[in-house]
């Protein structure tokens, strides 16, 4: 039975300049890495959200043989709190325009962008996502 999310992986050719790129996206650096420093990591974790979701970066190196390196298939969304800001900064970064800001049903609305290392980052404004957050926070009080 499916549990949860768990961890999504993203591939760079260059791990160094992809960690210190989400550390300015996320605003805090990854907590993790493998193989530990002094060597070169081969692997790298951040912990995102309300959830601390795992969120990885792997060497490209390390990617199954076949693995595309052209952006496609999977997009993985991130609910955030203001899309607009959200996508305008990760154009500011560099991140190119995948799908633009997508107003869909009942108050969804997506975009998603192609990193500078070739993987598709989405977000979104989710209402349930925020119902349940806000359901939890209840429970906890």
């Amino acid at each position: 039975m499916f549990r949860g999310f768990a961890t999504i992986s993203f591939y760079a050719d260059d791990l160094a300049k992809a960690s210190e790129w989400y550390t300015e996206l996320f605003g805090f650096p990854p907590y993790y890495a493998f193989p530990p420093a002094p060597a070169e990591a081969a692997y790298i974790e951040f912990r995102i959200g309300d959830d601390e979701d795992e969120f990885g970066l792997i060497d490209r190196r390390y990617a199954p043989a076949g693995a595309a390196n052209s952006p496609g298939g999977a997009v993985m969304y991130w609910h955030v709190d203001d899309l607009p800001a959200t996508a305008e900064r990760l154009l500011s970064m560099g991140a190119t325009e995948y799908e633009p800001i997508t107003p869909r049903s009942a108050g969804f609305t997506t975009a998603s962008f192609v990193d500078p290392f070739g993987n598709v980052l989405g977000i979104m404004h989710n209402p349930h996502y925020l119902g349940i957050a806000e359901s939890r926070a209840q429970r906890e009080r």
